[in-house]
Order: C-alpha cells, then sequence, then structure tokens
C-alpha cells in the first residue's frame, strides 16, 4: 500500500522534502510557450510573503494572457467576488504541494468545479479580479504541509524575497498541454482568441475558446498521438437553436478550427480522436 503523503512526511522526513523538492522544482511558466513576463517576489508586504506577482516584461502586456497549470495535478475552481483572490484556481499535485493562479478574468470551469490537468492545460485567463488594483496574475507554489515557498522556482529559477526576474516560458511548447503537437488550440484558431473550456480525450485534447473583439467562439480539437500521420480527429461548434458545424477528417495534427458568431448564447461543443468523442450541455452561455 502506497503511503500517503502525510504519512510519509511524518515517517520518512528526508525523502519527503526531497519529492517535494523536485516537483516543485519543475515548475514550467503558467503562460504560453516563448512568452516572457516579470516574476516579482516582492517584500516586505506582499500577502502572503513569498507569493509571485507575474506582471508585463518590457513592451509584453499581461492582461487577457492565457494561464496554464505549472504542473499536473487536480484543479480547483473558486471565486471571491471582489475580494481578495477574486476568480482562482488550486491545482493539487500528486505529492501533495499547491500551486495557485489568482485574480483570473476568466476561468475554464466555473467556481465549485473541479479538473483533472495536465502540465500546460489551460485554466484561465489573466485579469484584475478581487483586491487587484491592475492587471497581474498572482501566483503560490505551497508545500505538502501547506506552507508557502518563499523562494519559488519556475523554469529552473528560483525568485526568492526581494527579487524579480525575467522568465521565458516553455510550457505547452509540445501543444495544447500535453504529447509533442507543434500546434496550440490559440494558434489554430487565431489572434484574439483564449481558451475557456477543454475536455480530455484518449489521444488528445477538444478545446474551446472565445474572442471577446468579435463575440465569436471557435473549437478545436488537438491531437497527442500518431502526431503527423493522417488519423480520424473532428471539432464541432452548435449555438443553442442554431445548427451545428463540424470539421471532421484524417489529420495530422489538429481537426478544426470550428468558428461561429454566438455573443450572449449558449454553445454545445466537442470533438472526438478515433473512437473517443466528448460533447458539452449546452453553456458558456454570455
Amino acid at each position: 500500500m502506497a503511503l500517503s503523503v502525510t504519512l510519509a512526511a511524518a515517517l520518512f522526513p528526508q525523502v519527503a522534502s526531497a519529492q517535494t523538492t523536485t516537483l516543485l522544482a519543475s515548475h514550467k511558466s503558467p503562460f504560453n510557450c516563448g512568452k516572457t513576463f516579470s516574476a516579482n517576489n516582492w517584500t516586505p508586504s506582499h500577502n502572503p510573503s513569498g507569493s509571485i506577482d507575474w506582471q508585463n516584461h518590457g513592451s509584453d502586456a499581461i492582461n487577457g494572457e492565457t494561464v496554464r497549470a505549472t504542473a499536473a495535478g487536480t484543479a480547483y475552481f473558486s471565486d471571491e467576488g471582489n475580494t481578495s483572490y477574486g476568480k482562482w484556481v488550486e491545482v493539487r499535485h500528486s505529492d501533495g504541494t499547491r500551486t495557485r493562479y489568482a485574480h483570473l478574468a476568466t476561468m475554464v470551469r466555473s467556481a465549485g468545479s473541479s479538473l483533472s490537468v495536465g502540465q500546460g492545460t489551460a485554466i484561465g485567463t489573466v485579469g484584475s479580479t478581487g483586491g487587484s488594483s491592475a492587471p497581474h496574475l498572482h501566483y503560490e507554489q505551497r508545500t505538502s504541509s501547506g506552507a508557502m515557498d518563499t523562494s519559488p522556482t519556475i523554469e529552473g529559477t528560483t525568485v526568492s524575497l526581494g527579487q524579480k526576474k525575467a522568465v521565458t516560458s516553455s510550457n505547452s511548447c509540445g501543444g495544447g498541454g500535453g504529447g509533442s503537437n507543434p500546434y496550440t488550440p490559440e494558434e489554430a484558431c487565431g489572434s484574439g482568441y483564449a481558451v475557456v473550456d477543454s475536455a480530455a480525450l484518449t489521444g488528445g485534447r477538444t478545446y474551446l475558446l472565445y474572442n471577446s473583439g468579435n463575440g465569436y467562439n471557435c473549437v478545436t480539437t488537438m491531437k497527442t498521438t500518431s502526431l503527423g500521420s493522417p488519423s480520424p480527429v473532428s471539432a464541432f461548434l452548435e449555438p443553442q437553436g442554431a445548427s451545428r458545424t463540424t470539421d471532421s477528417g484524417s489529420y495530422g495534427y489538429y481537426a478544426g478550427p470550428v468558428k461561429r458568431s454566438a455573443p450572449g448564447q449558449c454553445v454545445r461543443w466537442g470533438g472526438s480522436v478515433g473512437s473517443s468523442a466528448y460533447t458539452s450541455p449546452f453553456e458558456h452561455c454570455g
């Protein structure tokens, strides 16, 4: 029988500590591949001490950027309205450690929901909800005991108290949070689209994106197996009360993009890779 993280930590503290340190040191940046933002571990009055504020770097604006899980685990979604973290996500990792992502503009699941995520899975977008005065991403790494890691390591770079460092992301460079697909959902749908939801498939993942500038939704299904070799894959999008649009065929990397205008409408969306398929209920009705 495998020991729980808590019991293992009590009986074998050196081993548990080493496992925790290994996972915490393996975290990638919470942004798309190639994006560079400033990780600010400012002091003395940041609450909680040791948390990171991800902010603009140079001319690169962070507002609206896709936020991705820095390591695999189970994501839990919360919304504190105009107080504290605002919209925020906690990802609980296999060794008991946790990461938190706060002040989000959007989340891929509603508050109270949970989602199994891989490293690189989209969980929301950067905003300024809750107790925030300007768009940024509040980020925490916590140990298995719940204590703050006050010198978190991201992309192999340790950002200690009082430090501010520019960090370039290698997250999702394989495409869509899994496998080695060279494309991302955002690349498939185009400029202005951000992931608002996704669902796992055997051999891939299907994504729903939204462009707040023009009111269009976009669905694409990304493969993580048989990459570069044509195999059956599909993506569909159906605004409530309207017909369904589907793209299906034998593709090397992804199906779609399928785009439909649906401002203020609920949509049904999904896709398939081989025989593995997902169909959502009518949802995302904004």
